[in-house]
């Protein structure tokens, strides 16, 4: 089925050690690596802390404690030698180029010949990651794009190059596929990817739109939820779960690395209120609380909201909008509505539905890659174009025109038609060409929603 029967991880941060900890799931033996911490005797403390760490986490990343047992905790100094014994080594280190090609340099000098090196980086593109490498190194070189916590999130993304020796791509995916449970997702070499790429733009436009318009984080949250097939977190819930001091980061690499014409700069602005929460300490749920939080006071758990406007911190209050009850799972009744919720949902969709259109032919090979990279990703229940075919392409068109919003290409190729369409029971999607053609899953793999 595969070639890759060990596995190793150099990086044993949050992501890294998360990587590790379910390729160990899979029964697959891992050497987990990290750097020598100064003044411990202990050289491996580093990736063993990290292991002891992951025993005792909620939720766990380990399927079984036992499992534990196949990662091998080491350190980047005594152990490089050891990975000449493994097939597919996974860089997950600070995103720092420098830093990042100097241990390529030490990998490539003792990997096993046509072993693949993979970096889980999501802010660094692949021809930046290999410029100055040997090409043999390039040859064997992907990036594996893995989404928090790696047990839970099905999303792998993957990215190859031209000079990507054939085959590699192939048996990564297959590996992650039949090991680990993931849906490989094959990605261009462009900013942020797929899902981040889009995922990042509707979090800003969506924190934009609701500080500007005056809403509750309680009444953002309840419009960009439900009614458009997204988890009850929202967005400012989301930006709690992933943390708020991942956000800026992120959100500044992408106007960084984005072309000055991309949309995204449009809606760009560094957040005073973000800044201060994390000075604050209100990083998320693994801080004090962000958006949301528990005030214990007094021995009770009081769940408490801040305002965006001002900053202080209240009780928190159901959103109770008409516009999000009367419009249920439907979409569209949600963009069309007169009161705030509508007009905030509208704003947010309307332009991020936009941006998919505008990034997809650049970005991926398919709407199809573009919808499951987002309802992987971002456990969205329906991806982008399959809610512009439910809200319906020619109604979304004349939105856009309406609120000055410019029509991408690949919505335009779409007008009076739809982006998916079934025909004798065989699902089809339309292609960047303009035209339809049968959505084909990997081997093996049956989709309920498919079906449905």
């Amino acid at each position: 089925m595969t070639n890759i029967k060990q596995v190793a991880v150099i990086g044993a941060g949050v992501m890294g050690a998360g990587i590790a900890a379910h390729i160990a799931n899979s029964g697959t033996p891992v050497l987990l690596l990290d750097i020598v911490p100064e003044g411990s005797e202990n050289r491996n403390a580093v990736a063993e802390g990290a292991v002891a760490k992951m025993l005792k986490t909620d939720p766990a990343p380990f399927m079984s404690k036992r499992v534990a047992k196949l990662i091998t905790c080491g350190n980047i100094e005594d152990d490089l030698d050891k990975l000449a014994k493994c097939d597919w080594i996974v860089e997950a280190v600070i995103e720092r180029l420098d830093i990042k090609q100097d241990l390529y340099r030490k990998i490539d000098a003792v990997r096993a010949k046509g072993s693949v090196v993979s970096s889980n980086t999501s802010t660094i593109p692949l021809a930046t990651l290999i410029d100055g490498m040997g090409d043999g190194f390039a040859q064997d070189f992907i990036i594996t794009h893995f989404f928090n916590p790696p047990r839970y999130m099905r999303l792998l993304e993957l990215v190859g190059s031209d000079v990507t020796r054939n085959g590699v791509i192939d048996m990564v995916a297959k590996f992650a596929d039949h090991k680990l449970g993931k849906t490989c997702v094959i990605c261009h070499d462009k900013p942020g990817f797929i899902a981040n790429r889009l995922g990042v733009y509707w979090i800003q436009a969506a924190m934009v739109e609701a500080m500007d318009r005056g809403l509750t984080v309680e009444e953002a949250d309840s419009v960009i939820g439900r009614p458009f097939g997204i988890p009850k977190t929202g967005v400012f819930g989301l930006m709690d779960l992933v943390g708020l001091d991942l956000m800026p980061h992120v959100q500044s690499s992408m106007a960084g690395a984005l072309d000055k014409s991309d949309p995204f700069h449009a809606i760009y602005r560094e957040s005073d209120l973000v800044g201060k929460l994390i000075a604050d300490g209100y990083t998320g749920r693994k801080g004090k609380g962000g958006f949301y939080r528990l005030n214990r006071e007094g021995g009770e758990k009081v769940k408490e909201s801040v305002n965006l406007q001002t900053g202080e911190f209240a009780k928190s209050e159901k959103a109770r909008l008409e516009s999000v009850r009367s419009a249920g799972k439907d979409p569209r009744k949600m963009m069309e509505a007169k009161d705030k919720g509508g007009l905030y949902g509208r704003a947010v969709m309307a332009k991020t539905l936009a941006y998919a259109a505008f990034i997809a032919e650049e970005a991926a090979n398919s709407i199809v890659d573009v919808d499951d990279a987002m309802k992987l990703g971002y456990a969205w229940k329906t991806g982008p174009f399959e809610l512009m075919d439910a809200i319906g392409v020619d109604t979304l068109i004349a939105m856009l025109e309406t609120d000055g919003i410019e029509v991408p290409a690949l919505l335009k190729k779409a007008a009076g038609k739809s982006f998916y369409k079934i025909e004798d029971g065989t699902l089809f999607f339309l292609g960047f060409d303009g035209k339809y053609a049968k959505v084909v899953r990997p081997d093996g793999v049956l989709l309920l929603e498919d079906i449905k």
